[in-house]
């Protein structure tokens, strides 16, 4: 028996696990089914997927702090996921009222809830559309971002669910060359480089979910960002990327299996 609720779309098949709300679970939220909670805590057993969705979070939050200190007021969120508390535009338009966001998710659950939160917010909006699609993604996004002006292009955690065959780097390229100079990509992404068994046993259960994964090595990572000027402190895992704090970066960063970066392009 599943658990349809009230809030999800029809034509979602709650069996099938959604990496968005496995994502909404490890982070407390509560807009996930009993196929998403049952992999989350199939992954909680291989891999620290908490703290690393949680450190992943951390390092969005600072990375739009820094690019709206750098003058960015547009952001284009590839991969947005499911609304928890700490959002683009919450974060963004805090530090500056001004900033506009566009969401962008292929999950429908993620994008209804987007637009319930955004309803009232004229300088925010969500579009369901395929991130594999840069040339509609960014043509929808017209509506709202300037793409004449610097834009803050997101890809946060999300394109190690882009297989190879996908070519993940074309894909980035295509969004760069929207992009207007002085724009900037802040990106971050799975890796087996510090734990390849256990990351290779969670990519075993991301088999059996609507996206599975394929973690990348450093090189490949870097190689996201061809065309990019790499800002300041280059190619690190999530918590290195401009802590706040001496204290926000664990004994081990490496265990947050995930790299983080941001470019600018010239």
């Amino acid at each position: 028996m599943v658990d349809r609720v009230s809030w999800a779309p029809e034509g979602v098949d709650v069996d099938l696990p959604s990496s968005a709300r496995i994502y909404d679970y490890l982070l407390g939220g509560g807009h996930n089914f009993a196929a998403d909670r049952d992999t989350a805590e199939a992954l909680i057993r291989v891999l620290p997927v908490r703290d690393m969705a949680r450190l992943n979070r951390s390092y969005l939050r600072r990375a739009v702090l820094a690019l709206v200190d750098a003058g960015v007021t547009q952001f284009l969120d590839l991969g947005s996921g499911i609304p928890t508390v700490g959002n683009v535009h919450e974060v963004a338009q805090q530090a500056d009222p001004d900033c506009r966001v566009v969401y962008v998710d292929i999950e429908p659950v993620a994008i209804k809830h987007s637009e319930l939160l955004l309803a009232d917010n004229p300088r925010a909006r969500a579009v369901h559309a395929d991130l594999r699609e840069p040339e509609v993604v960014v043509e929808a996004a017209r509506e709202l971002l300037d793409f004449t002006a610097p834009v803050g292009l997101l890809a946060v955690g999300v394109m190690q669910f882009i297989p190879d065959e996908d070519d993940p780097w074309g894909i980035l390229v295509r969004y760069r060359d929207a992009l207007a100079p002085g724009s900037y990509l802040a990106l971050s992404h799975f890796t087996p480089d510090r734990m390849p068994q256990a990351m290779a046993a969670g990519a075993d259960i991301f088999q059996h979910t609507a996206e599975p994964i394929t973690p990348r090595t450093r090189e490949q990572v870097l190689a996201m960002l061809d065309g990019f000027d790499v800002v300041e402190p280059g190619l690190v895992f999530t918590p290195e990327w401009r802590p706040e704090s001496p204290e926000d970066v664990p004994d081990d960063p490496g265990r947050a299996n995930l790299y983080a970066v941001v470019g600018r392009k010239p």
